[in-house]
């Protein structure tokens, strides 16, 4: 069998690049990373925030071809279950994909307002108010799960839901977005993550390319 590949884009732009990475990481999958540059038209959109119907991050792997996220997910959940990437409980199972569809789909003004820039530290950003309350929302959902679950994940171990929310946990930590104690406990285990440590450290590494993310806060 040919080796799975995973196409992305900008490790430090790139929130859904993450997301599929550290899926197919979780899971456990042997993948090689294709890398689009920021010239591609589609990874483009993706990262300047122009455009919702994108074609990475893309798994290629034993005759399928996966090009969306939650996507990604659910077809490793079907290929490694042994992975747990959704929880064995329906109902929890049910939670999960709800969360994770309402990141897939929603929260758009914080996108807009506080997109993914790992390289980036502005202490004291300024958070709109309706920033806020897309902030206010993933807070719930964090308390939510952690309540039910215990944690110290959101279902208790990490999975699909762990890897959907990675993105919003950086951009806190670029932004300087004050967290409570127990949710700061839950973004820095997110942050202290090998797979994060890796993915930061190549995305630190990155050239500067994209210029029209290169603005000050």
């Amino acid at each position: 069998m040919a080796k799975a590949t995973l196409t992305i884009s900008s490790k430090n732009y790139s929130s859904w690049s993450l997301r599929g990475w550290l899926l197919a990481r979780f899971a456990g999958l042997d993948f090689d990373e294709v890398i689009v540059g920021p010239d591609d038209a589609s990874a483009r959109a993706e990262i300047l925030l122009l455009s919702s119907s994108i074609l990475v991050p893309c798994l290629r792997h034993d005759g399928a071809t996966i090009w969306d996220t939650l996507a990604i997910g659910e077809y490793l959940n079907e290929t490694s279950p042994e992975a747990g990437l959704l929880p064995a409980d329906r109902i929890q199972r049910a939670h999960c994909r709800s969360i994770s569809g309402e990141i897939h789909s929603g929260f758009t003004t914080l996108r807009a307002s506080l997109p993914v820039n790992l390289k980036g530290h502005f202490p004291g950003f300024k958070v709109w108010t309706r920033a806020q309350a897309d902030i206010d929302r993933i807070w719930a959902i964090w308390r939510d799960c952690l309540d039910i679950s215990g944690g110290p994940f959101l279902f208790g171990q990490r999975g699909m839901a762990d890897a959907m929310y990675a993105p919003v946990v950086t951009r806190f930590v670029t932004y300087d977005v004050k967290l409570e104690p127990r949710l700061r406990a839950y973004a820095d285990l997110i942050m202290a993550m090998p797979e994060m440590q890796q993915w930061i450290e190549a995305a630190k590494a990155e050239p500067e390319e994209i210029e029209e993310l290169e603005v000050e806060y």
